[in-house]
């Protein structure tokens, strides 16, 4: 009598339900797959994982199960039993992930850890999962065939490097189980998905989605850079000089062999174009499967999507929207699907599990893969696997996680064919951490001295804080009719704002939602290209990627990286430069009369103060675009810091998946709460794309109508909301979200400002 693994619903005739011999050999071949696209030795690992993931299923009860009782029973626990029987040691990968591929990993042993900062595991320990199910081993043996049951153990040692200590051994054995896991998770998924699509479609063969080849996107994205390479030819400046030495080197750079490199390039100096040029080139070179660019701003991915997107176009298409799969919450599901149907059900697919030639995500989305104990977000691990990352800006990793994500990514690099590109104008010191980083631009501190990437002199004012008010006058009498001002406080960005006339000032701050944003940013782009007054205060969103070109920038003071940053939005195209023949943008670093938010913040700007103080005691000045320098100053600025505060590392040596997922957060959400915003306000008293959202989520909340909220939501402090509840103007949903009620009108939400409290005052804004 035959086992099933799937039943169809409404369908007694079980001829078309499928077999679990069936099921078997289906995850079994593309988990193989997968795995042998890694390294050949991993393929037998694919191999038991899919035939013993669902080994339970053979029980009676289950069976009965699928047949309508209702009857509670798990099925994952099985095979890992049987692994842990067979080989209680060289199996542990195979236990965890068997064990997990429904519920997630758990930890090994036990549920307690040393760590406060920690959110409740509620999944069984590893050890008791094996405990509950030895006697269905016993239950089940005789309907297995033997050549299942007895398939051979791979020698867990041969994937543990030589003269490892004990704890490092344990973390490569935690860094093999969670690829293991993710190819079983997808490989499952899919042969599931298309057992129950090829019942309802009688589709005779799998299918995926069909992307074109590196090759192919690879000569289209170079013709494109060398067709404005060509025309930029005409106008020779030095701007254009330090682009063209940086993307021959990238593609010079691109022919050697896999492993961690460092893309160290001044501000304005082409990394979006260069970067992509050499991971493209190889990937080929590498045989390599894909591109994956990690950005750790959501406010500049659309932008570099864009760029990217017009370089893959075919020749009067526009825009490439196939084989560019963006990752993130900043993305307008509903408007992309009214846009574009077919290419937003691509994407949707696509980001489950990563399978695209070319994937732009977030920090927090790719750094969470890493470390994640669940099954959907652990899927796509194994596609980072046989890749070229390019980890832009790179500086921004939270320094409580270097020492776990180095760890990982060395991890990466030398047992998994990832090569991984640090992208940064303001490398930090993380060498020490990864062992052997190539540099792309063979001399990165003669690179940061060529004249294009001194268009920028640095004006210290520290020595005394300055007033928000003495601020606003010097906007106001510089002699420019275009300035920016970036300040390290929400509130901070609005006080002086208005401060400012009203036609003249632009404002931009995380109080504004994503959608209201991209408008401003457009809007300011719009105006100091037109030569229009614009006096910009912003808070740091719009120090990366952002193509801003100011004379003069105002930067309260902050870290060396985020200086450098700050700097890079002035006289960006060097024009002023070339036209004065000296350097002619400003960067001004005043301390200002507030203290920023939080200690980290706090850490990186004293860390600069202390650069400021040791360079003018040697006789110099602190040079934010000197490599040499921003090294230093990370050394500074990490000495205060545990680079491991959370203590992963120790989590990881002893098995823990479920406490280091929970003590790893990228973005540290204890503070804040979600609220959707109503906005815009339109004159005729019509309902904005915010209110209509909102209601669409009230009438039916379901994943669709969430996801289409994100382009409206604000974080707030918890307290806020709480004050916003007691007014009446939102309602708690799911004790998670904040919707507006319809008393939410715009004396609470500002078409400048954003999100505003009692009558525009923003007391409650802190960052």
């Amino acid at each position: 009598m035959p086992h099933y693994a799937h039943s169809l619903p409404n369908e007694p005739d079980r001829s078309r339900w499928e077999t679990m011999c069936k099921h078997e050999e289906r995850v079994a071949s593309r988990c193989s797959e997968f795995l042998t696209r890694i390294a050949p030795e991993l393929g037998p690992w694919g191999e038991i994982l899919g035939r013993w993931h669902d080994l339970g299923k053979y029980r009676p009860e289950f069976q009965r199960k699928l047949a309508g009782e209702a009857v509670q029973i798990e099925h994952a626990g099985a095979g890992a039993a049987l692994a842990a029987e067979k080989s209680p040691v060289h199996t542990i990968p195979i236990q965890f992930a068997i064990a997990g591929h429904h519920t997630g990993l758990a930890n090994h042993t036990t549920n307690e850890t040393q760590n406060t900062k920690r959110r409740p595991i509620k999944r069984s320990p590893l050890r008791e999962r094996l405990i509950g199910n030895r006697e269905v081993i016993n239950d089940i043996s005789s309907n297995v065939d033997r050549e299942t049951i007895d398939l051979p153990i791979p020698d867990l040692t041969k994937w543990i490097r030589e003269n490892s200590d004990r704890d490092s051994v344990h973390r490569q054995i935690d860094a093999l189980t969670r690829i293991l896991f993710s190819a079983l998770v997808d490989a499952d998924r899919l042969a599931t998905q298309w057992f129950y699509k090829s019942s309802e479609s009688e589709v005779s063969e799998e299918t995926r989605t069909e992307f074109e080849s590196l090759k192919v996107l690879r000569d289209r994205f170079d013709g494109y850079v060398d067709s404005l390479r060509a025309e930029k030819h005409s106008t020779r400046s030095a701007i254009n000089e330090l682009r063209d030495l940086v993307l021959d080197s990238c593609r010079k750079k691109a022919s050697s062999t896999g492993g961690i490199f460092s893309l160290t390039v001044p501000t304005g100096g082409g990394k979006t174009f260069s970067a992509m040029s050499f991971a493209l080139n190889h990937a080929i070179q590498n045989e390599l499967d894909r591109v994956i660019i990690v950005i750790p701003y959501t406010s500049i991915i659309r932008q570099n999507a864009n760029v990217y997107r017009k370089a893959f176009a075919k020749p009067n298409e526009g825009l490439d929207l196939c084989n560019i799969i963006e990752h993130h919450s900043a993305i307008d599901t509903q408007q992309a699907k009214e846009n574009n149907p077919e290419a937003e059900k691509r994407r949707e697919q696509a980001v489950e599990n990563w399978d695209a030639p070319v994937i732009v995500t977030t920090s927090v989305q790719f750094f969470e893969t890493l470390f994640s104990d669940h099954p959907s977000q652990c899927r796509k691990l194994h596609r980072i696997a046989n890749s070229v990352v390019i980890l832009d800006e790179i500086q921004t990793i939270p320094p409580q996680y270097v020492i776990p994500i180095t760890d990982m990514i060395r991890e990466l690099s030398s047992r998994y064919k990832t090569s991984i590109v640090l992208s940064t104008a303001t490398p930090p010191a993380l060498k020490e951490h990864l062992g052997e980083v190539r540099e792309i631009v063979d001399d990165p501190i003669g690179l940061a001295k060529h004249p294009a990437a001194r268009r920028v002199q640095t004006e210290w004012r520290i020595e005394n804080p300055t007033t928000y008010e003495e601020l606003a006058n010097e906007l106001k009498t510089n002699g420019h009719q275009q300035s920016l001002a970036i300040v390290h406080r929400r509130a901070d960005a609005a006080n002086l704002a208005k401060m400012l006339p009203r036609n003249h000032r632009m404002h931009l701050s995380a109080q504004m939602c994503p959608e209201h944003r991209i408008q401003a940013v457009d809007e300011i782009l719009r105006r100091v290209k037109e030569g229009e007054p614009c006096l910009a205060v912003t808070t740091q969103l719009i120090e990366a990627g952002v193509d801003l070109d100011m004379p003069i920038v105002y930067r309260a003071l902050a870290g060396a990286d985020s200086l450098a940053q700050a700097a890079g939005r002035c006289d960006r195209e060097g024009k002023r430069t070339v036209a004065s023949g000296y350097p002619a943008g400003k960067l001004i670093v005043f301390r200002p009369e507030t203290k920023p938010p939080g200690q980290t913040l706090q850490d990186a700007a004293d860390a600069s103060l202390t650069m400021w103080n040791l360079k003018a005691l040697e006789g110099s000045e602190f040079d934010v675009f000197d490599p040499d320098h921003c090294r230093e100053y990370f050394q500074h600025f990490y000495g205060t810091k545990m680079l491991d505060q959370h203590h992963l590392q120790r989590e990881r040596a002893s098995l823990n998946f479920a406490n280091v997922a929970a003590l790893f957060e990228m973005i540290e959400d204890g503070w804040s709460f979600p609220v959707v915003v109503p906005w815009p306000f339109n004159e005729d008293g019509s309902h904005g794309e915010g209110r209509r959202r909102s209601e669409a989520f009230r009438e039916s909340p379901n994943r669709e109508t969430s996801r289409a909220l994100q382009p409206y939501i604000v974080q707030v402090p918890k307290h806020a909301a709480s004050i916003l509840v007691e007014q009446g103007v939102i309602e708690v949903m799911f004790g998670s979200i904040g919707i507006p009620t319809d008393l939410f009108n715009s004396s609470w939400y500002s078409d400048e400002f954003g999100l505003t409290y009692d009558e525009g005052e923003m007391s409650f804004l802190q960052c």
